[in-house]
């Protein structure tokens, strides 16, 4: 068994040396919310570099660590970005093709519920978040299809509009860590689901985790710049997405406050702010001395110039790492130190 797999490993590497001509332009994939970072990595790289400017695909957290673990050799991409860690199950794909990977967290995200400022701003709590949102919520002692219609249904002080959000699919990294953010968040605050997750996590993860398939939840893909322009053309919505696409335009659109604080970069990074996440990017090993210019690119987004409280990437909403975080993940991702999990 062990000779079968080093076999298949040496056929494997062999494809990438004799087609390495084939490519000479790193390729990114993942997810929506890291897309602006990564591409303005990608384009600072490719003007102070003597390397091509990577191409950069906007996939989604789960849609990319799948194109990620599918294989070694150049048709699979070198680099995959999330919006949450990688899961087990996806680290497990990974190494059944033999792919050895480097994980870099590179700074935090918010992810807020936003709405046109042509209207009010929202107030709300992770329980409302979860009371709008969930296929099913506690009523009267029982758990019961969603009955809620308009906001104020929820609450008196909320606005007597009707409950429309934009929001990702499930294959997005931004829809991971909303519903186990927010919406758990939220279904602990009933005291019946409270004791359920005590007794049952996984049934209680299947009650917080289903988002209502009414109308009242729209998934709007992976372009979080489309939800913008659609809160824009109609102010009765809300949008989900993360605080980069706020912060880049919050001229036209507001964060809501959810539990009385509102998405700023410092309520972000204070950890005031209780739906937020760790951004990350994945690098495949086996690329790195094939595909020109991967350790390079690792270099450029872990430098003080990107990713540092003064950098660039902060002019694009990314809420940086604590220096004693960047100074050890920098050394880690410099090294190509191989992720075990």
């Amino acid at each position: 068994m062990i000779k079968k797999t080093i076999a298949l490993a040496a056929i494997a590497l062999t494809a990438i040396a004799t087609t390495a001509e084939a490519r000479d332009q790193i390729r990114i994939v993942g997810s929506s919310t890291v897309f602006p970072f990564a591409t303005a990595v990608a384009e600072q790289f490719g003007k102070s570099s003597p390397f091509k400017t990577p191409v950069v695909e906007s996939t989604g957290s789960g849609g990319g660590m799948k194109l990620f673990c599918a294989g070694i050799g150049l048709g699979h991409p070198d680099i995959t970005n999330a919006s949450r860690r990688i899961k087990n199950s996806e680290f497990k794909k990974c190494t059944a093709k033999g792919i050895r990977i480097t994980e870099v967290k590179f700074g935090f995200d918010g992810i807020v519920l936003a709405n046109s400022k042509k209207t009010a701003a929202l107030k709300i709590s992770k329980k409302q978040i979860f009371q709008a949102l969930a296929q099913k919520v506690p009523m009267n002692g029982k758990l019961v299809d969603n009955p809620y219609k308009k906001w104020s249904d929820i609450d008196p002080s909320l606005p007597a509009t009707k409950i429309e959000v934009l929001g990702p699919p499930p294959t997005s990294g931004t829809r991971d860590a909303f519903v186990e953010l927010a919406m758990e968040g939220g279904a602990k605050k009933f005291p019946s689901l409270k004791a359920l997750r005590k007794k049952n996590k996984k049934a209680f993860k299947a009650i917080a985790h289903a988002i209502r398939e009414d109308g009242a939840f729209v998934e709007a893909g992976e372009n979080d710049n489309l939800i913008v322009q659609k809160l824009e053309a109609n102010p009765a919505t809300t949008g989900i997405f993360g605080f980069s696409f706020l912060d880049q335009n919050g001229d036209k659109i507001q964060g809501a406050l959810v539990d009385d604080t509102s998405p700023t970069f410092e309520n972000i990074a204070g950890g005031k702010y209780g739906v937020s996440r760790s951004l990350f990017f994945y690098v495949k090993q086996q690329h790195v001395d094939v595909v020109p210019g991967i350790k390079e690119f690792v270099r450029e987004f872990t430098a003080e110039k990107a990713w540092g409280e003064d950098g660039y990437l902060v002019d694009k909403g990314l809420i940086p790492l604590p220096a004693a975080d960047r100074k050890m993940i920098s050394s880690s991702a410099n090294n190509l130190s191989q992720l075990n999990m």
